[in-house]
């Protein structure tokens, strides 16, 4: 099954490749989550155990 790669809704076009803004993408790649540069696409992505990535975002929102 092909993931479903996501960024956030406030990225909008920009300068990167095709038009397309230079963003974190990311996905549920059962049963870890995968992060993403939307620049390179085709590089093998960082993957989070699901408790990890929910401390990530913790963190990223508490500054």
């Amino acid at each position: 099954m092909t993931p479903e790669w996501r960024k956030s809704s406030r990225s909008g076009t920009g300068s990167g490749q095709g038009g397309q803004s230079d963003c974190v993408e990311v996905a549920d790649l059962h049963p870890a989550i995968g992060i993403r540069d939307s620049k390179n696409p085709d590089v093998s992505p960082l993957t989070l155990r699901r408790t990890a990535f929910a401390s990530l975002l913790e963190g990223i929102k508490n500054g």
